[in-house]
Parts: C-alpha cells; sequence; structure tokens
C-alpha cells in the first residue's frame, strides 16, 4: 500500500486537461487534496495578479491636475501628452473631425523615418487615407498645398506632408481647441482631478 502512495506522488505531472494516473475520483471535481485542483488554483491566483497589476497601471496613467491644466495654456502641451492627445481625440470624434488628429499622428510618425522604402509606403498610405478626394476620411488641404503633394509622391521624403500637417494643426488649434477647452469633456476631468487633490 506504502509503494502505491508514493508512485502516485512521485508521477511527473501530466499534460492539462488529461487525467493523472492513480489520482482519486475527484480530481475532476476540484476536491482540495488533488494535485489538479492545486494548479488550477495557482493559475486563479496568478490571473488575479496579473489583473490587479493592470488595474493599477491604469490609474497610474491619469493625468495630474498641473497637466490637465497646463493643456489649457498650450495647445502644443496637450499633443505632447499621451493621456492629453487620447482626451482630445474623444472629444474630435464628438464633432466628426477626429481625422485631423490622426492626419497630423501619422505626419509625425512618417518624420521619424529614414528608411526609404518604408517612407514610400507610408507616404502611401497617408495619402490614400487622408488626401485622396475618395477617401472618407479627407481632410481639409487647400488646393496649394494638395498639387505640392501629389508632385512629391514621385519622389516621396519623411518631410513631403509637413505643409499640410502645419496646415491640420493650425486648423486643430484655432477651431477645434477652444471648443475643446469649453466642452463637457475637459471641464469634467478638470473637475475630477480638482475633487482627487482635495481628497487627498
Amino acid at each position: 500500500m506504502r509503494k502505491r502512495q508514493a508512485a502516485h506522488i512521485e508521477a511527473p505531472p501530466q499534460v492539462p486537461g488529461q487525467p493523472r494516473p492513480n489520482t482519486c475520483c475527484l480530481c475532476w471535481c476540484g476536491c482540495c487534496k488533488c494535485l489538479w485542483n492545486d494548479d488550477r488554483l495557482e493559475r486563479s491566483e496568478r490571473q488575479t495578479c496579473t489583473k490587479m497589476d493592470s488595474i493599477e497601471a491604469a490609474e497610474e496613467q491619469h493625468p495630474s491636475l498641473e497637466e490637465v491644466l497646463s493643456w489649457a495654456r498650450s495647445f502644443e502641451m496637450l499633443l505632447r501628452s499621451l493621456e492629453g492627445r487620447e482626451i482630445f481625440r474623444e472629444f474630435l470624434r464628438s464633432e466628426y473631425s477626429e481625422d485631423n488628429l490622426l492626419f497630423w499622428l501619422a505626419c509625425e510618425e512618417m518624420k521619424k523615418e529614414t528608411n526609404p522604402s518604408v517612407v514610400d509606403e507610408k507616404a502611401r498610405i497617408i495619402y490614400e487615407d487622408y488626401v485622396s478626394i475618395l477617401s472618407p476620411k479627407e481632410v481639409s488641404l487647400d488646393s496649394r498645398v494638395r498639387e505640392g503633394i501629389n508632385q512629391s509622391l514621385a519622389e516621396p521624403s519623411n518631410l513631403m506632408y509637413e505643409e499640410a500637417q502645419l496646415q491640420i494643426y493650425t486648423l486643430m488649434h484655432r477651431d477645434s481647441f477652444p471648443r475643446f477647452l469649453n466642452s463637457s469633456v475637459y471641464r469634467d476631468l478638470l473637475a475630477s482631478r480638482r475633487r482627487t487633490c482635495l481628497d487627498t
């Protein structure tokens, strides 16, 4: 009898989802003594810890009151902030002008690129997504800037959209940004940050 019990304890772990040899008949029911239940509890604890880590990381991403106030002082500060861009994008989406910010961000990424083949690919994608008159996400560019882009497509460079990017930046700064500061999206966030400061 002792030999049979020792063989049960020393048996190598089996593939998950398959019964272990010499285990009790309750192992599939999750009894507290079987090895299968120990594995299940350990996995559950790891998943719980992972979820809590994700929640804590998400909470740490909330902008501070000082940062939220800085957005009102400078449109540039708003765009430099990851949280600021996301909140501004949420506002633009409500006004059906989210594509302006997406175009600006795509141009920022392209300016960092040095690989000619990647530049060619990104230039084509940006054109098809935001410049082509056939695109549902077409941004508002004047005819002079649009013509310059068309000519640059023959030999794309990472700065070929710079003038168009500036035009959209100016449009967002003069038009969308003041409305954003007066919107419930920004005001509610500002009030929430102030309450948090008072509570701490």
